[in-house]
Order: C-alpha cells, then structure tokens, then sequence
C-alpha cells in the first residue's frame, strides 16, 4: 500500500503540507455536517430538544463587538464564520495543532476516542462559555436547553473530527 504521506511520531505537529490541509478540510466538512444534523434536525425535530443556530452566535459577533450591520450582511458573515472559519479552518487546526499534540505527549490517555471528546467539549466551553459572553449574549446561553444541546453537539464535532483524522491517516499514527 502506497502512503499518501510521512507518518509522523506520536505528539508531533503534523506537517504543513497538501495532506493536512486535506485532513483539515474532509475532518472538518464531516464534523460540521454531524453537528448540523445533530443540532439542526435530530435534536428539535425527533427529540423535541433545542435547535442550534450556531450562525446566530457568528451574527451576534459581527453586530456587537465588529459593528457590521444589515441582515443579509450579518446572515452572510454568521455562516461564513460557522461553516468556513470555525468548521473548515479554526476547530481542525486546535485539534491537529494544539490538542492532540499535548494529548499524545501526556500520554494518550484512551486514545483518540477520550481525546475527541474532551476536545468536544473544551470547544464548547470556548464557544457558549466565552465567545456567546464576549458576543454580549448570557454566559452559557443562561444555561438553557440550547446549552446542552450545543454541548452534545461539539462534543460530537470532538468526536468526528478525531476519528476522521485517525481514519485518513491510517493505522501507523
């Protein structure tokens, strides 16, 4: 079998070449899809929990602390932060370049499973325990249903995310 790249040792920064960037965007497309269903269509429409609407945290950013204005420009930036930024770009790079670095050198405690979901769940805390607050929304959403639904949801996109990283870089790493 032919490697699409240079494994590399365990706790290191994967390299920044075409395969992490690959790594990033299919981890990253695949997480986000499993959150949205989660979030958008299990939860309120089977479960009859919360409907997450992370594009309105990305909206509630732009107008309050960078003072964009006008609906189709807010709607616009909310789903560009969501979908490319935060879902494509800037969660897959914590987990390859921050959390899983620290995690393998720690010892890898459970494996890429744990560490998915403790990354999951440290993104939650990042996004509904301080960007919301920082966005002038309540701390925690108030801690009302969409709270743990959206804990539950990037507790998954942790998982996701994880598992398809482990899936496209094979049983070597």
């Amino acid at each position: 079998m032919t490697m699409l790249h240079t494994p590399r040792e365990k706790g290191a920064l994967p390299g920044l070449n075409g395969f992490t960037l690959m790594l990033m965007i299919v981890s990253g497309s695949v997480a986000t899809v499993a959150f949205d269903i989660w979030g958008q269509v299990i939860s309120p429409w089977f479960l009859s929990w919360a409907n997450l609407s992370p594009d309105g945290l990305a909206r509630s950013l732009g107008q309050n602390v960078l003072g964009l204005e006008g609906n189709a420009t807010l709607r616009g930036f909310g789903h560009f932060m969501h979908l490319f930024l935060v879902g494509l770009i800037g969660y897959p790079v914590g987990w390859l370049f921050i959390f899983r670095p620290i995690w393998e050198r720690i010892g890898n405690p459970g494996g890429w499973l744990v560490g998915g979901a403790l990354y999951g769940f440290g993104l939650w805390i990042f996004a509904i325990g301080g960007i919301t607050y920082i966005a002038g929304l309540p701390f925690f959403l108030g801690f009302t249903g969409i709270t743990w639904v959206a804990m539950i949801g990037h507790t998954l996109y942790g998982l996701v995310c994880a598992g398809i990283v482990r899936w496209l870089e094979g049983p070597a790493v």
